[in-house]
């Protein structure tokens, strides 16, 4: 299920046909059946890469400067309020999203990915979210007669177990993406597209590189080419990496073990102080 998550995202980049139609078609079914918003997704997601790494504009993942850490953030800087974190971000942390947009970037007022008048979405894109909350009011329905029809116990291990495993490995994919000690983040004085593009890290997930069609371990070369399909992704990367240098971005740490280590060192970003460019946000993890 995972893979045909990551077959919708690449319709909403326009990487899955020659054919715009053809994308939003196949994306609007993939993503309905999963429960996702589709075009509601596709807006924000578009912005996401057009604003990456800023502080300000990003829509996903964007850390906090330590003046707005939440007050009850500090008892949870152990390791139980590690876990506890890390289970709330990988169970709940796709629906906040959609649903109160935690974790995207600060809007004037209420933002939903299901709301047509949500301040993500501008006046042209309104309709599109329309269609997009109607395929999930038709995935609903259908999931409403199968529990009818086969028992919710039925549905729940058929349908539910594997979507709540499918969000959590989408939460955890994006989180490790954009969330990196070595990763760092700018304000509008310093960013522009490229650096922007080049804060992401591509990661090892072992035989699950395939299965999530590498876009784990190709992630750089993604977002500096976004409408380029999956299967070219891996051959971009290796020639990608002599011409980026350092600056491109890997990390082959276990993943379990980069979850954990994420969840302890970057909690929030502030400005180095000691650097010249004030825009420049590092991850810091004393409360």
């Amino acid at each position: 299920m995972t893979g045909l998550w990551v077959i919708a995202h690449e319709c909403g980049h326009h990487a899955f046909s020659d054919y715009q139609w053809v994308d939003d078609a196949v994306g609007l079914v993939l993503h309905s059946a999963l429960l996702v918003p589709y075009f509601s997704w596709k807006h924000s997601h578009r912005r996401h890469h057009s604003n990456t790494g800023s502080i300000e504009r990003d829509e996903v993942f964007v850390p906090k400067p330590r003046s707005k850490i939440m007050w009850y953030e500090k008892y949870l800087n152990n390791p139980p309020g590690r876990i506890f974190s890390i289970l709330v971000t990988l169970t709940l942390g796709w629906p906040l999203y959609l649903l109160f947009n935690v974790s995207g970037r600060e809007y004037d007022r209420f933002a939903c990915h299901y709301d047509p008048y949500s301040p993500i979405y501008s006046n042209r894109e309104r309709l599109q979210i329309y269609i997009s909350d109607a395929g999930i009011l038709a995935m609903s329905y259908v999931l409403y007669r199968l529990a009818a029809a086969k028992g919710l116990a039925w549905l729940m291990c058929v349908y539910g177990a594997p979507l709540i495993l499918v969000n959590g490995f989408l939460v955890l994919i994006t989180w490790l993406q954009h969330t990196h000690p070595a990763l760092p983040h700018y304000d509008s004085s310093e960013w522009d597209w490229l650096r922007g593009a080049l804060s992401t890290v591509d990661r090892d997930y072992g035989i699950l590189d395939r299965v999530f069609h590498h876009i784990t371990d190709t992630h750089v070369a993604h977002h500096l080419f976004p409408t380029m399909p999956h299967y070219h992704a891996s051959e971009a990367t290796e020639a990608l990496k002599p011409a980026l240098g350092e600056y491109y971005q890997f990390d082959g740490t276990p993943i379990l073990k980069a979850m954990w280590r994420e969840a302890k060192e970057c909690l929030y970003v502030e400005a180095d102080e000691s650097e010249p460019n004030k825009g420049v946000f590092w991850y810091k993890n004393k409360l």
